[in-house]
């Protein structure tokens, strides 16, 4: 015996469910501003366990940076 497959129905949003004054992408802008998300390798996250380590040697690689360039 076979499912039948679902039908458009099965689909479709509940009724309860009005979006009639939603605006699509109202927050993306500010979302977008807000989030910094950076993936570190495993390797590299045995190593800097929290942000504030990973802050903390960017600031020190960008202070060497300054200084070699100069």
């Amino acid at each position: 015996m076979s499912q039948e497959p679902k039908t458009a129905i099965d689909d479709e949003m509940r009724l309860e469910y009005d979006f009639t004054g939603g605006v699509r992408g109202k927050y993306y802008e500010a979302y977008k501003q807000a989030t910094n998300i950076i993936v570190l390798e495993p390797d590299v996250a045995e190593v800097f366990r929290d942000s504030a380590a990973v802050n903390e040697a960017l600031r020190l690689l960008t202070k060497i940076a300054k200084s070699t360039i100069i």
